[in-house]
């Protein structure tokens, strides 16, 4: 018999397959490639139909990731005050931009010294200005909702850049937005701060001239 049935992916892809039962089929699995992340400029991206996630802010996968690949091809240093530098580390903001409630934020790692650094994990929190100590009753963590790379390794003398999107954000005056980098197996991790100066002062995505 025939029949049909439909598919959303993860990143907001809408497929429609009709079916044919057979005793033994030729294909019995199929592979969604990321073509969306590659290339969301490509043709390819229009055979798609999408749907907006209310996790991004009511936009679609595809706006996202053409916002996230323009940025990361632009790559533009747009904020020059916000970073780390330590343990042959450097590690720098260069970007804050916003669209429709959504915040990009446009890093890079420097690795300057000849031993590779690898990334265990990266998380952002909202702390307390005036807090010496780090309780959990003190920290609120913020999960990104899109990353641009999956970066594991940062090789000796290397540079690697990413985009992280995270939920609208505005903080009070005794607030902070705090990124960590750890290193896994290492202790050189890197941290910088971000103020709720630098937050409502985020570039509007339309100064991009997305297509």
């Amino acid at each position: 018999g025939e029949t049909n049935f439909s598919v959303i992916t993860a990143d907001g892809c809408f497929y429609s397959f009709n079916v044919v039962y057979k005793d033994e089929p030729a294909q019995l699995s199929i592979e969604m490639e990321d073509w969306l992340r590659d290339n969301p400029e490509g043709g390819i991206a229009g055979d798609r139909m999408f749907v907006k996630l209310k996790e991004l802010g009511g936009e679609t996968p595809l706006v996202v990731n053409r916002i996230m690949y323009t940025l990361y091809k632009k790559n533009k240093r747009d904020i020059r005050h916000i970073g780390c530098k330590k343990y042959g580390i450097r590690t720098l903001l260069k970007g804050l931009y916003i669209n429709n409630d959504l915040l990009y934020l446009h890093t890079s790692l420097r690795n300057t010294s000849d031993i590779s650094f690898d990334i265990d994990y990266i998380r952002f929190k909202v702390v307390d200005k005036k807090v010496a100590k780090r309780t959990a009753m003190q920290e609120n963590f913020i999960e990104p909702v899109r990353t641009y790379n999956r970066l594991i390794t940062v090789d000796g003398k290397a540079t690697v850049r990413n985009i992280f999107v995270l939920p609208k954000l505005t903080l009070p005056d005794d607030k902070l937005l705090v990124v960590e980098v750890y290193e896994k197996g290492g202790a050189r991790h890197q941290s910088f701060r971000i103020e709720n100066t630098d937050l409502v002062t985020a570039k509007p995505i339309s100064e991009l001239h997305l297509k």
